[in-house]
């Protein structure tokens, strides 16, 4: 009888658990049982392992083979515990050394002839690894690099199953080296563009500097080729770059979905995803049978989440958005289990006015029935535009000011400023859980304006007559203090509520 013992990592969402994986080896008729509740494609691996071990030039012990992943009680998912199983197999049957693979975490996934073919999420697997106080691992070689990327990691990259059986002291020959499968990120790679090259519109480039100084969320309707699309596209290169643990965890999540270059280091700047209005709720938000996935909601954590046509998409799908706005996360529930996934990103819908987008001015073109643009203005719900902190609308620009605009400001010069504003907020912010004015809490900020009511008074009055929520005067005061850092001011005057107020409403609501 034998028996082998090594570790893994079991992904739920974000948050990587320890798992211990062990191989029982007993004198009985030969067989191979995985147990530890594994789903369907870690059932599987019972075939990799055998073919695997047969490959790399291992006899297979025949023997009745135990193999339990604990805590049993988990769930596990994905073919990334071949490699821990296969070792742990090994050292039972006494081919590896028992005592050198116990403390040491083995990721990847097995190959018929024995490779080590590179996973995804191996750098939260790797940082759960470390927090849990075992530094070494074994990774595929592809997944080398990535897993490197975690402070504190002891990474040992193996191209084959033979490679990680001979460090352990199995008595085969020194495999070959052989080539590197590539891991096969999918991420592209953002076109430069720059705000200069946006004519005109100058109260929009206002509001895109706003949105991007407090990390607001922003609604932007007008015609076709107003220019909604060129703006949203040059916010991520007004936002400052990803912190350390920021840049960790948006990595992380790239990581996860199979969309992160590892020979490009940790993503340092903000991510931007702009799903097609055909997209499904788990694409947006993150989903997929079996164990969730993230969606582009996740993706674009710490960065932006365009939605253009937002009126188009489906009401399921933008209604789905509404907790991840909330509370920056986003937790998708399975039979299976649960996962949690960041998700504070900015939102910038664009809409035009009607289905036709001739609606601007007084609207003497536009062929739509009222009743079309109600229904066509309905996708887009009451509580859904009420987190919305900034609603502009995007008029088309005049041949005048095509004609004198010239060059505007670049977005060097304008992120220069935003960084200013954000330095601003994470002064005032010190020591509390938020960076932003979007994240900071309604009472918080309304104990930090004071007590003087008169700087209020435009936004009771809007308040008695319908125009505000609650939840809206909370975010026209986010707002009235972006405009107060951007100005350089210790506190919002009720010059910058009342901005506050015209940019929240589309001007609707006199100050």
């Amino acid at each position: 009888m034998g028996l082998g013992r090594t570790l893994g990592v079991s992904l739920l969402g974000l948050s990587g658990h320890l798992i211990e994986v062990e191989a029982h080896l007993a004198a009985s008729v030969p067989g191979f049982s995985l147990v530890g509740l594994p789903d369907a494609a870690l059932a599987e691996s019972r075939d990799r392992v055998r073919a695997a071990v047969s490959s790399s030039g291992i006899g297979w012990p025949q023997r009745k083979i135990t193999v339990n992943l604990s805590p049993a009680s988990l769930p596990k998912s994905g073919s990334g515990f071949d490699l821990a199983i296969a070792v742990a197999m090994l050292a039972g049957a006494g081919v590896c050394d028992a005592a050198r693979v116990a403390g040491v975490v083995h990721l990847g996934e097995l190959g018929l002839d024995g490779r080590l073919r590179p996973v995804r999420g191996v750098l939260p697997a790797v940082a759960a690894a470390v927090a849990a106080g075992h530094p070494h691992v074994v990774v595929p070689a592809a997944n080398a690099t990535e897993a490197a990327l975690v402070p504190g990691a002891v990474v040992l990259g193996a191209a084959s199953l033979a490679e990680v059986a001979w460090r352990y002291g199995a008595e085969i020959e020194q495999p070959a080296p052989s080539a590197v499968e590539p891991v096969g990120a999918v991420r592209r790679a953002p076109l430069p563009v720059d705000l200069a090259e946006v004519l005109g519109q100058h109260q929009a480039r206002a509001a895109l500097e706003v949105a991007a100084a407090g990390g607001h969320h922003l609604l932007m309707v007008g015609p076709p080729g107003a220019g909604k699309t060129m703006l949203a596209a040059r916010l991520p290169g007004l936002l400052p770059d990803l912190t350390e643990p920021e840049a960790v965890e948006v990595t992380a999540v790239h990581s996860l979905a199979g969309t992160f270059d590892p020979a490009e280091g940790l993503l340092r700047r903000p991510p931007f995803e702009d799903p097609h209005h055909t997209a499904t709720a788990a694409a947006v938000v993150g989903g997929g049978s079996g164990m969730p996935r993230p969606g582009a909601a996740s993706r674009a954590h710490r960065g932006v989440l365009f939605m253009d046509e937002a009126p188009e998409f489906s009401p399921r799908v933008l209604e789905t958005l509404r907790q991840p706005l909330e509370h920056g996360e986003l937790v998708i529930q399975r039979a299976g289990g649960s996962a949690r996934y960041p998700a504070r990103f900015q939102l910038v819908l664009a809409a035009n006015p009607c289905p036709c987008g001739k609606a601007v001015g007084k609207g003497l073109e536009c062929v739509c029935p009222p009743m079309t643009r109600r229904r066509y203005w309905s996708r887009l719900s009451g509580p859904l535009l009420d987190r919305v902190d900034l609603q502009v609308e995007v008029h088309p620009a005049s041949r005048a000011e095509i004609d004198g605009a010239g060059r505007g400001e670049s977005t060097a010069v304008v992120a220069r400023r935003v960084a200013g504003a954000r330095e601003a907020q994470v002064e005032r912010l010190a020591g509390t859980p938020w960076r932003t004015n979007a994240e900071v809490p309604g009472h918080w900020i309304r104990a930090a304006l004071g007590a003087d009511r008169s700087l209020m008074a435009d936004l009771d009055r809007a308040l008695d007559r319908g125009a505000l929520s609650l939840r809206g005067v909370d975010r026209v005061l986010r707002v009235a203090w972006t405009l107060a850092d951007l100005a350089g001011r210790s506190a919002p005057s009720r010059s910058e509520i009342g901005q506050g107020l015209l940019l929240r409403t589309r001007g609707q609501v006199a100050a």
